[in-house]
């Protein structure tokens, strides 16, 4: 859990100090909790599939103009179900005019029309 690995020192940071070299900040301290929901036009929506029958629970997201994160991390392993949704996934994206690709090892993002996904990664160097 990141609790566990981070120390609690987000007082410091907070106030703009700085903090030495073994001392971390808590970053489930840093989550801001609105109480609400945060309205916004298009959201960023993440599902986990379990089985291929699943994806047919998430794609109405797409429809509904927002971007889906799919974990497929539980299917993975089987190559025929990871096939069949990385191809229903282009479909919903072939309907919509939007993007789909992956991104990692065990998750696929799906996008509305006007959104695209550029596969080149950004580099620090």
């Amino acid at each position: 859990m990141i609790g566990d690995f981070f120390k609690k020192k987000t007082s410091k940071k907070l106030r703009g100090e700085h903090l030495g070299s073994e001392e971390y900040i808590d970053l489930a301290e840093l989550v801001e909790d609105r109480g609400f929901e945060m309205e916004a036009d298009v959201l960023i929506k993440v599902a986990e599939l379990h089985r291929f029958e699943d994806i047919r629970n998430v794609t109405d997201i797409v429809y509904d103009g927002h971007i889906l994160m799919v974990d497929v991390e539980d299917i993975a392993g089987n190559k025929e179900a990871l096939a069949r949704v990385h191809s229903e996934l282009k479909a919903v994206a072939g309907d919509i005019g939007g993007d789909v690709a992956g991104v990692g090892q065990n998750m696929l993002v799906v996008t509305p029309a006007g959104i695209g996904i550029d596969r080149k990664k950004i580099r620090p160097y």
